[in-house]
């Protein structure tokens, strides 16, 4: 970090910002969308955030903003994506303290699983209950799906590679029309740890 960036992050922890974290959708998968971690946090320091950190290739990046309207930040940082890489990538953005409002509303035993076996879908709106309505729950067992607030959470216990449930979650009927990211446990655990204030 360079004395500037430095000066930056004392600045924006001054203005009485929050922390919060990105999540983008569908990066660095098979070759497409590529998006370097180092050029993702330039791209969020361009914004004028401060305390900008990244995690994993995936897309999750955390940092602080005075800005308190997590819409608003998520449509920038995703015309800044564009008119830095060319390709638009859907982001949400939430809060430290939503995401551990998140962690705690947990239905399953997140503590006495894999994070493999935990996951969490971050939907941009709440989804109505009718979006749910054709997946007969007992048709997918072990697998367990719950609603939350902007979260589904799912327990596959073989993984979401092997999730028929999961599947069946990100159909069109489900998901569409709304902006959704999908994190294992061990990644919320993560986001969480980093977006503490």
């Amino acid at each position: 970090m360079t004395k500037k960036d430095a000066t930056k992050n004392d600045a924006t922890k001054k203005a009485g910002a929050k922390r919060y974290a990105a999540l983008l959708r569908g990066i660095n998968v098979g070759g497409s969308k590529k998006v370097p971690m180092a050029e993702l946090r330039a791209v969020l320091e361009g914004l004028g955030h401060g305390e900008v950190r990244t995690y994993l290739q995936s897309g999750n990046a955390v940092f602080s903003s005075a800005n308190e309207d997590p819409a608003v930040l998520a449509r920038e940082l995703e015309a800044a994506i564009e008119a830095h890489f060319g390709f638009r990538v859907p982001c949400l953005v939430v809060d430290g303290e939503y995401l551990r409002a998140v962690a705690r509303a947990c239905p399953f035993p997140a503590a006495e699983l894999e994070g493999k076996q935990l996951h969490a879908t971050f939907f941009a709106e709440q989804p109505g209950a009718e979006r749910f309505a054709a997946i007969e729950e007992a048709a997918y067992l072990p697998e367990e799906y719950r609603i939350g607030d902007r979260v589904l959470y799912l327990y596959a216990p073989d993984g979401l590679g092997r999730s028929k449930l999961g599947e069946a979650l990100a159909r069109p009927a489900v998901v569409k029309g709304i902006d959704v990211t999908t994190r294992n446990w061990n990644t919320v655990a993560k986001l969480v740890e980093l977006t503490e204030d």
